[in-house]
């Protein structure tokens, strides 16, 4: 019950009062308030298990940058993926700057362990100044037209970007998690070796995350989260 719940707000572009009304629609009475609880204390969770089950991800890093607003200001969203498609990491600033490149760089590099093979960005020169900076010897290829596969990587968050309107520490921490779910629904680029996980076992994926996580963490949860588990459990 929570892994859909979850799974439908991550998943889709849906705003937690429409997740409420498609519970509704299956007999499940819930508030919003509680799928917006359920999203914050299980999608950590659900992203770390997806990236600890996932296969190693390509050695070409796509990083890219786009302006997004939240709160009525201007945030720099930069995300990076794969050669196959796959999002590695994002990352939200106020700045666009070598800073901000080094800092998503520092998060791939901790993830990832070893540095990519090749590093394709846009002409931004923050990109080659932070390489510099971090002394990363790798082959660095800067043109807009070898960019595309993180450019289009945008385009989910951007029919999200109106949900992620209070503040950038929630639209960061919303994003961590909405990516690494759409990475189990992924189609991967022609040549790739990775294969489309079907839909349905996408779905089972994260239902037995779910399972997992529940038997894992169910005692380290605090009086109410154990509330939140326990009505899962009887309306699932």
């Amino acid at each position: 019950m929570i892994s859909y719940a979850v799974w439908l707000y991550f998943r889709f572009p849906l705003s937690l009062r429409m997740v409420e009304e498609m519970l509704a629609a299956r007999g499940i009475g819930v508030t919003y308030e509680t799928v917006r609880q359920w999203g914050r204390k299980f999608g950590k969770p659900f992203s770390d298990r997806i990236r600890q089950r996932a296969p190693a991800r390509g050695d070409k890093w796509h990083l890219d940058e786009v302006v997004i607003s939240i709160a009525g200001e201007q945030h720099w969203l930069w995300r990076a993926v794969d050669q196959n498609g796959f999002v590695l990491d994002v990352l939200i600033q106020r700045r666009r700057d070598s800073r901000a490149a080094q800092l998503l760089m520092k998060k791939l590099l901790k993830c990832a362990g070893t540095p990519p093979r090749v590093m394709i960005t846009d002409k931004l020169r923050s990109y080659g100044a932070a390489r510099a900076k971090m002394g990363l010897h790798v082959e660095h290829r800067q043109h807009k037209a070898l960019n595309n596969r993180a450019e289009n990587s945008h385009q989910p968050t951007r029919r999200r970007e109106r949900i992620m309107t209070r503040s950038s520490h929630q639209a960061q921490r919303f994003l961590s998690v909405h990516d690494q779910v759409a990475n189990l629904f992924h189609i991967p680029y022609p040549g790739s070796r990775h294969r489309r996980l079907p839909s349905c076992f996408a779905r089972a994926s994260l239902c037995d995350l779910a399972r997992d996580l529940h038997d894992k963490r169910y005692r380290r949860f605090s009086t109410s989260e154990n509330r939140l588990l326990r009505l899962g459990g009887r309306l699932s």
